[in-house]
């Protein structure tokens, strides 16, 4: 509702106006894809349920990373997405079917080729 009190032209985005001056620096622009240094030349991202009690769970194949990175990797993964996961040998399986909010980060980390199946 609007206050009697005020003139209809007083507006409150004019008065937000007159205050973004003081206001503090903004956080960095995000970095870019080509900022990135290369990640891997590809990722294959299977959904698997066989062999796990009928639970949903992602894995991410082929990445050629060192054992380090990927623990780094399934760290940094499973906070971006909110799940479990684990490395098993060279893959990194996430809990819960993931396979399209994968795509978008893996590419963002460097990797050159996704294939989801």
């Amino acid at each position: 509702m609007s206050d009697p009190r005020k003139p209809p032209s007083a507006s409150p985005f004019a008065q937000l106006a007159a205050l973004r001056e003081q206001l503090p620096a903004g956080s960095p622009p995000p970095v870019l894809v080509k900022d990135l240094p290369a990640g891997p030349a590809r990722a294959v991202v299977r959904y698997e349920r066989k062999g796990r009690g009928g639970k949903e769970a992602t894995a991410i194949e082929k990445l050629g990373l060192k054992a380090v990175e990927l623990e780094r990797w399934c760290k940094e993964l499973k906070a971006a997405l909110g799940c479990g996961g684990v490395v098993v040998d060279d893959v990194i399986v996430l809990q819960g079917d993931q396979r399209r909010r994968l795509e978008p980060l893996l590419l963002g980390r460097g990797v050159r080729k996704v294939t989801v199946s």
